[in-house]
C-alpha cells in the first residue's frame, strides 16, 4: 500500500482531531491564528524525516498555524549549499555539520532532537559481508571498513569501535562516501565490513549481512537533529515553535501506533522492497536537544581529526529556548 489516501487518511484523521487540537489551539487562540512567515526546511529523504511527514498528511501544520515548505534534497552537500545561501530556514542534520556551519561564529542554533538510537531501534549498524567469518567486533581488527569520512558515519564508527577495545591504530577505513555504492560493495564481498543507516542496514541483514555492532548499544552516539539559521529563529521564532509543535505531536503519534502511519513511510521515504512491510518503524524522541556532554565529544572528535580548531559553545549552538514545558522527551 503506497497512497496515504482515501479511508485510510479519514480513519486517522478522525482519530486524532480531538488529540491535534489539544496541542495546536494554544498557539491559534493565544497567537492569533495562522502565521503570514513561511519556513521552508531541507529535507533528506531518509527514517529520521518521518515525523514531517506525518505531519503534513494528518494536517497538524495547518491546525497549529503553521505555514511550512518542504526543500527535498538528495545530499548533505546540497542542504548544506542551500543553508550557506540563505534559501532555507532549517534543515534535519547533524551535529558535526551544526559545529561546522559555526565555526566562525553562530550561524544555525540546534532547536530539537529528531531521531536517536534505542534498543532494538539503530541509526547506523557495522554489518560484515554475507559468508564473511567476521562475527565480534574483535574480528574487524585489520578489516578495511566502508564508510563517508569526516562525517557523522565515521564519528559513530569510532566511538563504536573505542568502546569495544579497538585503538584507533588497528581500524581501517576505506572510503565509500556514496550508501548505494558501499551497499553493493558489501554484498558483493569487495569490502568485508561497511557501516550502513537503517533501514537499508536491515535489508542487507535480510540479504545475508551480519550485524556485527550497532550504535543502539550506545545511543549517545547516534543522532540527528533539527537546525534553524539564527536568523530565521529571530525572526520567525513563533513559526518555529509552531513547526516544533507540530513535529512533536507527529513523533507522539508515530510512537503511539507506528503501523498507522506505515502508508506515509511507503509513500514518502524510499524503503528497500525486502524490507518494505517487515521493517519496524522507530520511536522518535520528544521535546529534547542534545546534552552539553554529546555537544562536547563530537567537537573532540573534529579537533582530534583537524575538521575544527578552538572551542564551539554549546549555547551558542544548542538552544532549549523552543523545547515545550511539560511536554514529554
Amino acid at each position: 500500500m503506497r497512497r496515504f489516501a482515501g479511508s485510510t487518511v479519514w480513519l486517522i484523521r478522525a482519530a486524532v482531531l480531538t488529540w491535534t487540537l489539544i496541542g495546536c489551539l494554544s498557539f491559534a487562540q493565544a497567537e492569533g491564528g495562522l502565521s503570514d512567515a513561511k519556513l521552508r526546511v531541507a529535507l533528506l529523504p531518509i527514517l529520521d524525516v518521518l515525523p514531517f511527514h506525518v505531519a503534513e498528511a494528518m494536517g497538524y501544520f495547518n491546525r497549529c498555524g503553521v505555514d511550512v515548505e518542504a526543500v527535498p534534497v538528495a545530499s548533505a552537500i546540497e542542504r548544506d549549499q542551500l543553508m550557506q545561501s540563505g534559501q532555507i530556514d532549517g534543515m534535519l542534520t547533524e551535529i558535526n555539520t551544526t559545529a561546522a556551519f559555526n565555526r566562525r561564529g553562530p550561524l544555525v542554533r540546534i532547536v530539537r532532537l529528531a531521531r536517536v538510537a534505542y534498543p532494538d531501534f539503530p541509526l547506523f549498524r557495522i554489518l560484515s559481508s554475507p559468508g564473511s567469518m567476521i562475527r565480534s567486533p574483535a574480528d574487524l581488527k585489520g578489516v578495511g571498513i566502508g564508510l563517508a569520512r569526516n562525517t557523522v558515519v565515521e564519528y559513530v564508527t569510532d566511538r563504536l569501535m573505542a568502546a569495544k577495545g579497538l585503538p584507533q591504530e588497528r581500524i581501517v577505513k576505506l572510503s565509500v562516501p556514496v550508501i548505494p555504492e558501499r551497499f553493493q560493495l558489501l554484498m558483493q564481498g569487495k569490502v568485508k565490513a561497511a557501516v550502513l543507516p537503517d533501514p537499508l542496514a536491515r535489508s542487507a541483514m535480510e540479504a545475508g549481512a551480519m550485524e556485527v555492532m550497532a550504535d543502539s548499544e550506545f545511543p549517545r552516539y547516534g543522532v540527528s537533529v533539527l537546525a534553524f539559521n539564527v536568523r530565521s529563529l529571530e525572526e520567525k521564532g513563533d513559526e518555529v515553535r509552531r513547526f516544533l509543535s507540530a513535529w512533536d505531536e507527529a513523533a507522539a503519534r508515530i510512537n503511539k501506533n507506528p503501523e498507522e502511519t506505515r502508508p506515509v513511510l511507503l509513500e514518502k521515504i524510499p524503503m528497500p522492497e525486502n524490507v518494505r512491510t517487515a521493517y519496524r518503524i522507530p520511536p522518535y524522541p520528544r521535546n529534547g536537544v542534545p546534552s552539553r556532554e554529546q555537544w562536547e565529544d563530537v567537537l573532540m572528535w573534529m579537533r582530534e581529526r583537524n575538521l575544527l580548531e578552538g572551542r564551539l559553545s554549546y549555547k551558542d549552538s544548542v538552544t532549549a529556548e523552543f523545547l515545550e514545558t511539560g511536554s514529554v522527551k
